[in-house]
């Protein structure tokens, strides 16, 4: 697949329900030989298996990294302290709610460079994000 908005994370930011900088946003490493994400459909975390996911983190913090004005969004880069588990192929960016029924999936990551795909091996994983021109993603 390719890097994409969830179609229920367009329509959170079309219509307010998610605000950028603002609500409670996380992340979690996802193993796809357990559950393959699927932007046109999966709407909420309940829709990505609890097996699925190797790590959440905790919500996002936005020191200096708010939206840039050209609709690029942008965060603070993300640490997961002792991760351990299946092979991580992805990463799924959603609104957290405290339910999973509730949580907005948001943004699907599976392309980056160098290759993504890694075992996770019981230490820290630090997702580093691009920053100018290469935020996390563009409305």
């Amino acid at each position: 697949m390719a890097n994409a908005l969830f179609n229920a994370g367009k329509n959170a930011f079309l219509t307010g329900a998610h605000v950028w900088g603002t609500d409670n946003t996380r992340l979690i490493l996802v193993d796809e030989g357990t559950d393959t994400p699927v932007p046109a459909t999966d709407e909420d975390l309940a829709d990505i298996t609890a097996g699925a996911r190797i790590a959440e983190s905790g919500n996002f913090t936005y020191t200096s990294a708010l939206p840039d004005a050209d609709g690029s969004a942008d965060a603070d880069d993300v640490t997961l302290s002792s991760v351990s588990g299946a092979t991580v192929e992805s990463i799924v960016i959603f609104r957290e709610t405290g339910t999973d029924a509730t949580s907005t999936l948001l943004v699907y990551i599976d392309t980056v460079t160098p290759a993504f795909a890694f075992t996770p091996n019981g230490g820290d994983v630090t997702i580093t994000w691009g920053g100018a021109p290469d935020y996390i993603f563009s409305i």
